[in-house]
This record gives structure tokens, sequence and C-alpha cells, in this order.
């Protein structure tokens, strides 16, 4: 089944600035953080929120905005995404254990982790190696193994060559190629609804390293949650999308149901403990600009009573 996988490669251009008034952390590179830069806004309890591929943590400036009086928000850049500087080794293996170290040396105590796309992937990797050290978790349109539909595989060895070959051709492309097609937006056009909000992914992959960029999809890729994340042992609620993706296969000439994404989901989160999953029918993957009111409405009903909400699964709907 060729379905998610273009939905979830085309996370290849998305990032820039956060502009909400803010305390900011930005470790340069060879320091403990050096490949995020943290944001912190707000009060009460902690909340880490981290964007997508190539994305800035502008991503989440609505709903900061919305949680702000209530949580401790803690926004994450990655390095290479979005004008901050890249770092001279592998991003996102960095990430993943920089967030766990930020967490310890910060003193959060369980802080709620809300990662999108290569965020929420990212988000699971940390929850499955540190289960003592997080709170709820909520993963907005990702998976824990992301090569499977990409490449339509079963297992990370038959996936390899294909992640070998994406690598090449990413890392093998001019700046101005590069360049030019995220101008074009031919990976991002389905990723939201209104124009404006495409302009701006534009500028955030713009304002990304073109190798960071190659190396942290390739990385994700390389990625097979799908047995880890039965270590985790905090609520999780993920949100899907399939419209977008629905609509892109379409133009291909390929026509995918709703409840061929919903059985990729169910199947890929098998494993999750605790897992509440919600399908959102008319938003692109962007959720939060398409249609914040159901986003914040799942986020709220979530963050109210994180037990509560994974008392139900949420599929077969």
């Amino acid at each position: 089944m060729r379905t998610i996988h273009r939905l979830l490669f085309a996370l290849v251009v998305i990032s820039a600035s956060f502009h909400v008034q803010a305390q900011t952390s930005a470790a340069p590179s060879g320091t403990a953080y050096s490949s995020l830069r943290a944001e912190v806004t707000g009060s009460g309890r902690p909340i880490i929120f981290i964007p997508g591929l190539s994305s800035s943590g502008d991503t989440w400036k609505t709903t900061v905005a919305r949680y702000q009086d209530r949580y401790r928000c803690h926004v994450l850049t990655l390095a290479g995404f979005a004008g901050v500087p890249a770092i001279g080794e592998p991003m996102l293996a960095k990430a993943r254990v920089d967030i766990a170290a930020y967490i310890r040396s910060e003193h959060l105590d369980h802080p709620m982790i809300v990662g999108h796309s290569l965020g929420g992937t990212l988000a699971l990797a940390i929850a499955a190696d540190h289960p003592d050290l997080v709170g709820p978790i909520v993963v907005v349109d990702s998976l824990p193994f992301l090569a499977a539909p990409t490449f339509q595989v079963n297992s990370l060895e038959d996936a390899r060559a294909g992640i070998a070959a994406m690598r090449a051709y990413m890392e093998n492309q001019t700046p101005k190629q590069y360049e030019d097609g995220v101008r074009s937006g031919a990976s991002t056009k389905f990723m939201v609804t209104r124009d404006t909000d495409l302009d701006i992914i534009k500028q955030w992959g713009l304002a990304s390293d073109q190798r960071t960029v190659a190396g942290a999809m390739a990385d994700l890729m390389s990625l097979d949650l799908r047995q880890d994340i039965a270590r985790i042992s905090a609520p999780t609620l993920v949100l899907g999308t399939w419209s977008g993706l629905h609509e892109q296969l379409k133009s291909y000439g390929t026509d995918v149901g709703r409840s061929d994404f919903m059985r990729t989901f169910e199947a890929q989160f098998a494993k999750l403990p605790k897992l509440h999953f919600a399908m959102a029918e008319t938003s692109r993957h962007f959720i939060m600009f398409d249609d914040p009111s159901w986003f914040f409405a799942q986020l709220d009903a979530f963050f109210a009573d994180p037990e509560r909400a994974v008392a139900s699964r949420g599929f077969g709907k």
C-alpha cells in the first residue's frame, strides 16, 4: 500500500523564528545542547514542543499562546533548521540525547512532550529511552517507523537501500536545485490548506541547512520504534491526518481511502500501551494551522485527564 509515505517524505522542506516574548537559549556548537535552541515562556507544568523536519518552533506559536497561562512552554528549534546554525554531527541522534539532558538540567518534572512529524517520532524515541523521565506525550501526524510505508517494506533492513539512495539524492543536489525545489512547493503544497501557510513553510525550508535536512530525513527513516514504544509508560495521544495525502495520491492516479490510513496508524502503534488515537477529517499535515479548533479540543481533553483519554484507543471508527 502506497499511503502515508508521500505525506511523511514531504516533511523534507519545512521552518524560521518564533515571535512571542520568550526567554531564549541558543547553545553554540560543542556545548551540551548544541542540537537545539530552546525558547521558554509561560508558567505551570512544563511542556516541551518539538517541530518537524526543517520546521521552526513557530509551528507552535498559536498553541503556546493558548496554553502559556497554564503551562511552562519550552519550544525547540533543532540545529540546522529554520536559521538555527547546523552542527558537525548527526543532528537527530544528538537531539535525542540532548533533549533528555535538557529535561534533567532544567529540573523539569515529568514534562509533557508535544511533537509534530519528525518531532513526534523524536518524542516517542525519548519516551522509550527514558520512560521514567517524561510525562504524557502528544504525537502529531507521525509514525514509529516511517520507512515502512515510504519504501513499502516490513523491516529496516529492507529499507536500507532506499534510504541510502534518498540521502545521496538530497545531499547531491546543488544549492540552487534544493532552493528551487523548496520554492516550488512540490513536496509541501498538500501539507497545508492556505497559501499563506505554504509560504511560511517555504521560508522555513529556505532557511534550513541542506545537508542537515538530508541527514535528518535519512536518519529519521532509519528509526524503527515499533517494538521500542512498548517501553513507554506515559499516556500518549496520537493525532493523524489523511485528507492532504489522499488528495496528493489522487493527483498521481492512486486512490487510497481513510480506512487504509487508519490501519497503518493502528498497526504501527499496536505495541504502545497507553494510547488514544484521533483522526483529523479535514485538516492536512499541519493540523495546528488548518484546524486549530479541533486540534485544541483534542489537546484540552488529553491535558485535562491523560489516563482517562487513553481508556479508549480510538481505532475502528
